[in-house]
């Protein structure tokens, strides 16, 4: 695959091989699933040469490298996206209809590797294409999870929540390195002596608990270029096995209990944390794999280098967001407890080798761990948290002497918690956001006590997306398109894109794009009525708000704007009005249950909405089942309407903004994340922007001056649509139903503030950018310039030029080339 010579016989050769070395068939017996192993086994076998190769290469090069810590990488599907990067999917697709089997149906039968829950693992898994792709030697470091993020199911309009057993029928793409396993220990004391030989102080942790973490590789393929990186995901196993004595004793729970420990680490993303045992269980997985990671790459490093006081000369530790930032005290444990590094030789290794990715402003993202659940989970790691912070106090106190507003501000221990986005950034030598505007919020408001003390450490680095998986993969009607107008250089070079720009004003090529989006609406059509049983027009607008729910993204806004809608048609049947299909795709926290009560609305609104004959379809609403990145594709290449509509400054960057862009959908959005970026990009007359700034926001916040309840009584159009969360409307009659949705918008009752995410004061600036779209998209001569213009604006956002920037300015990597290994089945 790589090869110019694509050996088709050798090829269906083994995938006949599999299916009898596997299943004991022949093909023509063999089901989808088992045909999907087969050929996803032959692949891998190919795959496993460059990997082989590659890993050599920066073993004989000793190329400094990049570990990537992240609890989520939702990776999505394998088998198409190795293809496409193995430059090999047409001619494996055309092998396999020779043998009568559809690659689409096969694709189907892979489930999403379910790791991770929405942006911020979408984004590690765009990143590690990316690094593969552009030769840098890079591991992602994560967890096995046994379940991953839940499959959800709707049902009677709710979210239910259900075990995705995605590993069930087994994932021929990892592979199992017990060789590489490593111990890892919760709880128990400390106990302290000193080293009769050396004199050197020593740490010896007793009474603990502990599992066996067991890595799982993944490749990680790059495009045609035969590099394949590693994903090391950590499955956790008992230290000793079940207990046979305590069983035949009838201690039945103590003969399973190290099986259980280590099963619980490992069985679900994110437990929901709004209890004790929840929390505890989420820091367990954090040091469980930023301890086995640490403690495999140090052994790795040891292998070709004598001295660990130069490991930040070969190795950086990027950490995702707050969930990894253990990995401080952890190196620093390692480093002088294993390793017998004095404390200031350990902090200079540690604040020279970790840096910290900051995704969120919002406050409660930033995670703090009650002290007495964190000491006595980790003690040895709390001694170390104390010491860091004993240490940096002093430095606050000497730097801003008589400050202690500041110690309180900057402090890693204070008021019974640890606060983890604090010691990430006194450890880290990098500390960097996510979009221009999300940067300059934190250097100015919400880490500004950080940067005026260490401002040299902060930096921006505006978020991509992948355009293999998002466009090569995911839209492969406009990707032919594309290649066939300006040749294929922007599979790795999105800047190429550009080259489109000349053909907006060509009236035919803009007729062959908006064919194509025609032929994508017609695809997401299909899917509709297959899953929701709903017909939609794919003539009519398709606007589609797809991300995590979460009431700073404000599905809520859009839900209320369509009952709006629906009030007009129904009042005024004689109006002008373009037909809606309102698309919805989210799956909500566990615990969250506002955002639970949101997904209830907006299936209600659809059921009343969808069956009300007298709007003669002119507004559908559809809200699509287990959202995730296989379906994603779907919807981006259909989408008529990008729905970017957070409260602004709430939203970091957001890449789904990205991926519609790329696919040709015009943003409707707020001034937020990267929205601001994108309207750069393509100008704000390709766009529609509504609502208050991020300053009228943060404004409000801190000096107060909005009331919702203006809005409700001046306004009554607002207010009927309020009133009808409550009068039984949306409910069959139930006045009870969205009560917390109500009060969200009017009272505290169950928020802190009022309306906390301005949705009553952006709802008539929202509705006016509504129209605006409407009547954009009536001109469609307008409308396709904006859909092809968006698309070739979009170079920028590829995480091909964000991970260059990440190398240039903080990991300071350098490519390796990698030959190639076998052709395929040669």
């Amino acid at each position: 695959m790589f090869s110019k010579r694509f050996e088709k016989a050798a090829f269906k050769t083994a995938v006949k091989e599999n299916v009898k070395t596997l299943y004991r068939k022949t093909i023509d017996e063999a089901t989808p699933q088992q045909l999907f192993q087969a050929v996803s086994y032959a692949v891998k076998d190919v795959i496993i040469d460059d990997w082989i190769e590659t890993q050599k290469r920066y073993d004989e090069t000793d190329a400094k490298t990049v570990y990537y810590m992240s609890m989520e990488f939702l990776m999505g599907r394998a088998l198409g996206n190795n293809l496409i990067n193995m430059t090999a999917y047409k001619d494996v697709k055309e092998a396999l209809e020779e043998m009568n089997i559809d690659l689409n149906v096969i694709e189907d039968e892979e489930p999403d590797a379910a790791l991770g829950n929405g942006g911020l693992g979408r984004l590690a898994a765009c990143f590690l294409d990316s690094l593969a792709t552009l030769n840098y030697p890079a591991y992602g470091c994560g967890i096995r999870y046994r379940y991953g993020m839940f499959k959800q199911k709707i049902e009677n309009g709710y979210q239910v929540e259900v075990p995705d057993n995605w590993l069930k029928e087994g994932n021929p793409f990892e592979i199992r390195r017990e060789e590489y396993a490593k111990e890892v220990r919760f709880g128990g004391n400390i106990r302290f002596e000193k080293d009769p030989v050396t004199g050197k102080d020593k740490f010896i942790q007793e009474n603990y608990e502990s599992v066996m973490a067991v890595p799982y590789d993944m490749p990680v393929v790059g495009y045609g270029n035969h590099v394949v990186n590693t994903l090391r995901v950590w499955d956790a196993k008992p230290i000793t096995d079940f207990k046979l004595d305590e069983f035949d004793r009838g201690n039945y729970h103590k003969a399973v209990e190290q099986e259980n420990l280590a099963k619980l680490i490992v069985d679900v993303l994110y437990p929901n944390d709004n209890h004790y045992s929840g929390k505890e269980l989420r820091l367990k997985q954090q040091y469980f794999f930023i301890s086995a990671s640490l403690q495999a790459l140090i052994a790795k490093y040891k292998k070709k280098h004598g001295d660990i006081r130069k490991l930040y000369e070969k190795v950086v530790i990027q950490m995702n967001d707050t969930h990894p930032t253990v990995a401080v005290p952890e190196l620093m444990r390692l480093l002088i407890d294993a390793e017998g590094l004095s404390w200031d030789e350990a902090w200079e290794v540690t604040s020279k080798t970790c840096a910290y990715t900051n995704h969120t402003i919002m406050a409660e993202a930033l995670e703090k761990w009650p002290i007495d659940l964190f000491s006595k989970l980790l003690p040895r790691i709390y001694q170390i948290v104390q010491e860091i912070d004993r240490r940096f106090v002093i430095q606050v106190r000497e730097m801003y002497p008589g400050n202690e507003e500041k110690v309180r501000k900057m402090a890693i221990l204070m008021d019974g918690q640890v606060r983890m986005a604090n010691m990430a950034i006194i450890a880290g030598f990098s500390v960097n956001g996510v979009a221009k505007l999300h940067t300059e919020i934190l250097e100015k408001q919400e880490l500004k006590d950080f940067y005026q003390m260490m401002p040299e450490k902060f930096n921006n680095k505006t978020n991509g997306i992948t355009q293999r998986r998002f466009l090569a993969h995911g839209n492969p009607l406009l990707a032919d398109w594309i290649t066939s107008k300006i040749g294929d250089g922007w599979i790795t070079d999105l800047s190429q894109i550009s080259k489109l720009k000349p053909l907006v004003e060509d009236e035919e090529a803009r007729r062959e794009f908006m064919e194509i989006k025609y032929q994508n609406k017609v695809r997401l059509a299909k899917y509709i009525k297959e899953h929701n049983g709903i017909d939609v027009d794919p003539r009519s607008i398709f606007d589609i708000q797809v991300k995590r729910l979460h009431e700073y993204k404000r599905q809520l806004l859009n839900v209320l704007h369509i009952m709006y809608l629906y009030n007009q048609i129904k009042e005024h049947p004689e109006m002008s009005f373009y037909p809606r299909t309102f698309i919805f795709g989210a799956k909500a926290a566990a615990g969250y249950l506002r955002a639970k009560e949101t997904i209830k609305l907006i299936n209600s609104v659809a059921d009343v909405v969808n069956n009300d004959r007298s709007i003669n379809g002119k507004l559908k609403v559809v809200f699509i089942e287990d959202y995730r990145v296989s379906n994603a594709e779907i919807l981006f290449a259909a989408a008529d309407v990008s729905e970017q509509i957070s409260t602004a400054s709430k939203e970091a960057s957001g890449t789904g903004n990205m991926k519609f862009m790329l696919n040709g959908a015009p943003t409707l959005g707020t001034m937020d994340g990267a929205n601001v970026e994108i309207v750069q990009e393509v100008g704000e007359e390709n766009a529609f922007i509504f609502g208050l700034s991020s300053q009228e926001v943060i404004n409000y916040e801190n000096n107060g001056g909005y009331n919702p309840v203006d809005i409700y009584f001046n306004d009554w159009e607002i207010k009927r649509v309020v009133d009808q969360l409550m009068d039984g409307t949306y409910s069959n009659g139930d006045h009870n139903m969205y009560i917390n949705l109500y009060s969200s918008l009017l009272n505290t009752q169950c928020t802190d503030r009022a309306d906390t995410y301005f949705i009553l004061k952006d709802f008539r600036s929202y509705a006016d950018a509504q129209k605006r779209v409407e009547e954009a998209y009536r001109d469609q001569q307008k409308w396709s310039k904006m859909a092809m213009l968006n698309t070739a604006c979009s170079g920028k956002f590829t995480s091909d030029r964000t991970i260059e920037e990440y190398v240039r300015d903080i990991w300071h990597l350098e490519k390796v080339e990698v030959p190639s290994g076998q052709d395929l089945f040669d």
